[in-house]
This record gives C-alpha cells, structure tokens and sequence, in this order.
C-alpha cells in the first residue's frame, strides 16, 4: 500500500450509494455527507469525473438527494429496483461501476471507490494490473478485509464520524400549550 497523493493525479470517483446509506444507517443511525466525502477522495488532486451510483424507489426526497449530488458536482445515475415474482427486491450497481471504472480507468490516474463491498476485490485487482491506484473509502466495520488490505489508500469514514455523517435532526419537544395559547392559534 502506498499513500501518495499529489496534485497531478487525475480521480475518478465511483459511489455506491446504497453500500453507503445502509453503513450509515446502521452503524450510527445517520446519513452521509457526500459534500465531504467528494472533497477527502479529491484532497487537491484533479477531479476528472464523480459518479454516485442511486437505486431508486417511489421516495420523493429522491429527487432532491440526487439534485443535491449534482449541485456539488457529483454526476447520479438511476435505475429503478427490481421487484420479483412473490415480492424479492434486488437493486445494486456492482456490474454498473466496475464497467464504469473499467472504461475510464485509462483517462485517469487514481479511482477511488467510495463503497466496502468485497465484490469489488476483482475490479480493486483490474484496476492496479492496468496502472491504476485504487483507492478505497468506507467505513471500516462493514468494509471488505480485502479492500482495506489491497488499496493503495483505505479511507475509514468512521475515523472521523462527526465530518463524514450529517447530523440528525432533533426533534421538537411537544409542548403542552394552555387553552388560551391553543385558542389564539387557531
């Protein structure tokens, strides 16, 4: 493993956004901050091209996350979930990104792959035999052992919690109000 990042390195960022919503959400019942985690996989190298790769379902707020990725530079591609006979749902991107990364590893000096899912041990493999670094940012509790060891970098999101995560919305105290409040109200 070698840590050199210079500023030279143009990065490709690939992001499996479900790996991701699923670590956050279990792990510390919260969401990402893509803003950060665009800005520590770039770290003063030249972006060439950011992808988040998106599932998507029936939420409204879908729109709005995946307009939010944009406005911060981060190109989002959908599909939608597949629903099987007797109900299964299935729905990843790993076939998605590694033929993304695959096609633009030769324009790029470094890909990072924002997700801990051990399917990517062959594309982490590809991607070094070809000249590549490989970078990976996940957090550590539910990374890949094999991503963590084979990167050129391993980036753990949860050394830094309180950076990589939003933080969650406290939720207003009910207030019991006297009748005349309530009446002035309505």
């Amino acid at each position: 493993m070698t840590n050199v990042r210079h500023s030279e390195q143009r990065v490709l960022v690939l992001i499996d956004i479900s790996n991701l919503y699923y670590s956050a959400k279990h792990l510390y019942n919260s969401k990402v901050n893509f803003r950060e985690l665009l800005k520590e996989a770039v770290e003063g190298r030249r972006l060439i091209r950011a992808i988040a790769y998106a599932i998507t379902t029936e939420i409204k707020e879908e729109e709005l996350f995946h307009k939010a990725l944009e406005n911060i530079g981060i190109e989002v591609k959908t599909k939608e979930i597949q629903i099987f006979f007797g109900g299964a749902k299935k729905g990843d991107w790993d076939i998605g990104i590694a033929m993304d990364a695959v096609r633009l590893c030769n324009k790029v000096d470094t890909v990072v792959l924002v997700s801990g899912d051990g399917d990517f041990k062959d594309l982490l493999l590809y991607l070094q035999s070809h000249g590549c670094r490989a970078e990976v940012i996940a957090f550590n509790r539910t990374a890949s052992v094999f991503l963590k060891d084979n990167a050129d970098l391993f980036i753990d999101l949860e050394k830094n919690p309180r950076r990589f995560l939003l933080p969650m919305k406290k939720k207003e105290p009910s207030v019991v109000r006297h009748h005349d409040e309530v009446e002035g109200i309505i």
